[in-house]
């Protein structure tokens, strides 16, 4: 039989009240912190990377590159912010709409001749692949973060987070949670 994901508190409330495995079966993770529970006795903890939730494609820009570049990039990946790299793939900043519309919109800057690295953002905040999916919203949420750069131990660059990729998460999170949830009061018997 299969592994299935359970969100913590959930499992202690089946635990606690000695219910069938093949109920909590029906109930969907809710988290990107689970329990998973396979043929062995008892859960164990699951941890989901928001690194699974990254786009595939990563958009960003060098150190070199210019406004008009780092804004073209944007626009071909269909995102609303680029990582500024250096020649290691180091993040070095981060250049987003926010930047276009408050550090350049108004400034009569040429953003075919300025540099990114001149309105970017720096410092930037980072995940990294242990940082989990409720953890990464929270922070965009609490600082009002739109992307959030995942990167190695040493900086490297390995994906952008955005919020669009945390609600879409959520959003089917909550579906197969509401799914399993509809199909156990279904299969309740009568009198249930």
């Amino acid at each position: 039989m299969g592994a299935v994901l359970l969100s913590g508190a959930l499992a202690e409330y089946f635990f606690a009240n000695s219910l069938d495995k093949r109920f909590a079966a029906s109930i969907m993770r809710q988290s990107s912190s689970k329990v998973e529970f396979g043929s062995d006795v008892g859960p164990k903890e699951v941890f989901m990377s928001v690194l699974d939730l990254c786009d595939r494609e990563i958009a960003a820009v060098g150190l070199e590159a210019t406004v008009a570049d780092a804004i073209h990039k944007m626009l071909d990946h269909h995102v609303g912010a680029v990582a500024v790299v250096d020649s290691e793939y180091r993040v070095a900043g981060i250049f987003t709409e926010r930047d276009v519309l408050r550090k350049m919109a108004l400034s009569h800057v040429d953003p075919k001749v300025t540099s990114v690295r001149d309105l970017m953002t720096t410092p930037v905040e980072m995940a990294t692949r242990g940082t989990g999916a409720g953890e990464a919203l929270s922070i965009m949420l609490e600082r009002h973060f739109r992307h959030l750069p995942v990167a190695d131990d040493n900086g490297k660059l390995l994906g952008i987070l955005s919020i669009r990729n945390l609600l879409e998460w959520r959003v089917d999170d909550l579906s197969h949670e509401l799914d399993s949830l509809e199909q156990y009061v279904s299969n309740d018997g009568p009198g249930g």
